[in-house]
């Protein structure tokens, strides 16, 4: 009964269900729109994360990174080979690579600059950290006396391609080494830590450079990163000596400040967008109940309970909010296939010095919570119309005219 009554209400004024439907329309589109839109530029962000510098975490000995070592090299990983291997075995684990980071003094033969280097396997790393953005020359790969340098690095020391450079560094007993390398490609990562000071060398000449046959940690390639949690329990089960850390938090500075950035104004947004829904349809359904007040005074001289009347206005709220949210999901669908299934390009964020591509990524899971509020919106916004009627008592309401 009250299912059909809602259903005639909403056709007896089309006008005003037309403004309704908009209303919620854009509203659930809004929302949609702006979490698809988040969502991918987080992604962006843990993609560039993931596969320019950290892998989707790291392993080093327990308590490494939260100490300041007067010798550091004392709690690197021994036997990295054993510990490689059974790492490999950790079910969700694809890759490891080993690496070993070092300061070191980087000359062209007149000009020297301090630079942080660190020592990879070239031809393992290749394929995972392709978001290191060569721009010059080629990734380490298997040049077994080369260098890959940012390229803040390689413009402070007017360096190119095909040209050798001179590393100097001191080994872990405090004797000067120094390794002479050329030059076979220069990186653009878009941050400007890593591109005006750090460089790339093959594991084995770091190794030498610093007399070790230790690795400082292990970076890892998983198959999903939500597998992280799991191989991290396995980890702290199997390797009594080792600890893992996700890549979020080694790039809390960038990535994860970057979640809790977004998170919050997305927050915002929807709140803002939600009282926008409840303001509109408040207004509209304001104007219908109005011209309906009669009609409502007699529904309660026949018998009909407040709950009743409430219960009507808010399936009529509901109906109008449920068909409006599906055309606002529609469209956004229709657009993310069309005028934004190429992507588009953001200018550079805080921290960062190149532009980078990004896509608005949409689920079932986002469509379904702005729906939701969006339908919870709309009937707040009809049953605060309706209260005023409801609380004029029953022979004023049946004196009135709509």
């Amino acid at each position: 009964m009250l299912l059909t009554v809602a259903l005639r209400s909403l056709l007896r004024n089309k006008r005003r269900t037309a403004v309704t439907l908009a209303t919620v329309a854009v509203g659930t589109a809004a929302l949609f729109l702006f979490r698809g839109f988040n969502t991918g530029l987080l992604n962006e962000y843990r993609n560039n994360a993931v596969h320019a510098h950290y892998g989707n975490g790291q392993v080093n000995t327990i308590g490494y990174r939260d100490k300041v070592l007067a010798k550091p090299w004392e709690a690197w990983i021994q036997n990295p080979q054993e510990v490689l291997s059974n790492l490999l075995k950790i079910p969700g684990v694809e890759k490891v690579f080993p690496r070993l980071e070092f300061s070191a003094l980087v000359s062209n033969g007149t000009r020297s600059l301090g630079a942080r280097g660190v020592g990879i396997d070239g031809a393992a790393e290749s394929e995972f950290f392709y978001t290191i953005n060569v721009v010059e020359g080629n990734p380490l790969r298997d040049a077994e006396d080369g260098i890959v340098l940012g390229r803040g690095l390689a413009h402070s020391l007017d360096l190119q391609v095909g040209q050798r450079v001179t590393l100097l560094s001191n080994t872990i007993h405090g004797t000067l080494n120094g390794a002479d390398l050329e030059v076979v490609g220069i990186f653009h990562t878009g941050s400007r830590e890593l591109d005006d000071s750090f460089f790339q060398i093959q594991l084995p000449h770091a190794q030498r450079l610093l007399d070790t046959e230790k690795v400082e940690k292990v970076s890892l390639g998983l198959a999903r990163h939500e597998d992280w949690a799991r191989v991290e329990q396995v980890i702290r089960a199997t390797f009594s000596g080792l600890e893992a850390t996700p890549f979020e938090i080694l790039d809390k500075i960038y990535y994860q400040n970057s979640v809790d950035f977004l998170n919050a104004q997305y927050a915002i947004v929807r709140a803002i967008i939600l009282f926008v829904v409840i303001l509109g349809v408040f207004n509209t359904a304001t104007s219908a109940i109005l011209e309906r007040t009669q009609e409502i005074g007699m529904l309660r001289a026949n018998g009909e309970s407040k709950k009743d009347i409430l219960s009507l206005i808010a399936l009529e709220g509901a109906f109008a909010a449920a068909a409006g949210a599906l055309i606002g999901l529609l469209v956004v669908v229709l657009l993310n296939m069309t005028i934004l299934r190429d992507g588009f390009y953001m200018p550079p964020g805080p921290g960062i010095t190149r532009s980078f591509k990004t896509y608005i990524q949409l689920h079932s899971g986002m469509a379904i919570e702005a729906a939701f509020l969006v339908l919870v919106a709309a009937v707040v916004g009809s049953l605060l119309a309706a209260l005023k009627v409801l609380r004029m008592p029953i022979s004023h309401a049946l004196r009135q005219v709509g």
